[in-house]
């Protein structure tokens, strides 16, 4: 939901890009908005009281500092400023989501995940959700956001990449090895995506069958090597323009 805060009370939310600071968003009224992630270590929140209302209580609102991007599946790698790595050792199948999924991730920002099967296997992701702001064939030239695919660790031509709001759809690996790779540029931002994965056999076929619970909507605080600045607002009300 996309909040119209002209003339109202309202509370702005702003990241770091580029040595400026950039307004991402504005809540206002009594809806609660979904979580806000920094895509650094700076988030500013503004405040702006327009008009005298005894009904409107401002807001309330928890922050965690998070290194993980708020993505609790997978194996975390250092040497990257995100990515993730599953491992068929470790579990044939689970979840994994973009960043702060399902609030909307954060701009500028680019994370891989780098899935290593067994010989003999592939991988299968089915896609639950699909929200990425951007417009086909996805490349920068239209200023997408976007999902890239690849049976390598460089670009791999077999696969489009996938942007805009699509229903749910399936990716398989020609091998077992397998990278997707989401990446935002400064100037919009989407819900994401939510994603399962699957290792098979070569010769298995994809049944659909569920994984389980989804752990993406979870929110976990890590050390102070502060990376992300995670915001929930737990009640928001703020006084609208009278018409």
């Amino acid at each position: 939901m996309r909040y119209i805060c002209e003339n109202a009370d309202s509370l702005d939310a702003f990241v770091h890009i580029d040595g400026r600071m950039e307004k991402i968003e504005s809540f206002c009224g009594a809806v609660l908005p979904k979580p806000v992630m920094s895509n650094g270590p700076r988030l500013m929140l503004e405040f702006q009281s327009q008009l005298a209302s005894r009904y409107s209580r401002g807001f309330k609102a928890t922050y965690s500092f998070t290194e993980n991007f708020g993505i609790n599946t997978g194996t975390q790698l250092p040497d990257y400023p995100c990515a993730f790595v599953f491992n068929s050792n470790e579990s044939r199948n689970g979840y994994f989501h973009s960043p702060n999924y399902p609030g909307f991730y954060p701009r500028d920002t680019e994370c891989h995940y780098f899935f290593h099967g067994n010989i003999k296997e592939k991988v299968h992701l089915h896609f639950h959700f699909f929200d990425v702001e951007g417009v086909l064939p996805c490349e920068a030239t239209s200023a997408s956001d976007y999902v890239e695919f690849s049976n390598f660790m460089a670009r791999d031509r077999k696969y489009s990449r996938h942007c805009g709001q699509l229903k749910e759809f399936d990716i398989e690996s020609d091998r077992k090895f397998f990278r997707v790779t989401f990446r935002s540029n400064d100037r919009l931002d989407g819900t994401g995506f939510n994603a399962s994965y699957h290792f098979l056999d070569e010769v298995e076929v994809y049944t659909g069958k569920p994984v389980g619970t989804s752990t993406s909507e979870s929110y976990r605080r890590n050390g102070m090597d502060v990376l992300h600045l995670v915001l929930i607002l737990l009640t928001v009300h703020l006084a609208l323009p009278s018409h």
